[in-house]
């Protein structure tokens, strides 16, 4: 059973900084991608960062990057999202996912969400 917990989130005020973790187990696909996403009241999902387990790469949203950096423990199966200069506009729910498929071939595993508030 894949499990993804995520800890981290909580509120700031804006310029200030925050860290996300997501750990997952019973994931042991060779191809694994793991991803945030945020999700504001009444906006569309949007993604944030991915990290491929692969091919060692790291991809982020334009709206985050230079302020957010997201960094993976390959062996642990678990990624951060240190996140700084944060801004009114980050404000949303943090969601973990993860696939054993590739980046960008949809999503199987979503942790629970984790709220992040910047005044």
């Amino acid at each position: 059973q894949v499990q993804l917990v995520e800890s981290g989130g909580g509120s700031v005020q804006a310029g200030g900084s925050l860290s996300l973790s997501c750990a997952v187990s019973g994931l042991t696909d060779s191809n694994i991608c793991m991803a945030w996403f945020r999700q504001a009241p009444g906006a569309e999902r949007e993604g944030v960062a991915s990290s491929s387990f692969r091919l060692r790469t790291t991809n982020y949203a334009t709206s985050v990057k230079g302020r957010f950096t997201l960094s993976t423990d390959y062996t642990k199966t678990t990624m951060y999202l240190q996140m700084n200069n944060l801004k009114p506009e980050d404000t949303a729910m943090y969601y973990c996912a993860a696939d054993g498929t590739g980046c960008g071939a949809g999503w199987t595993y979503w942790g629970r969400g984790t709220q992040v508030t910047v005044s």
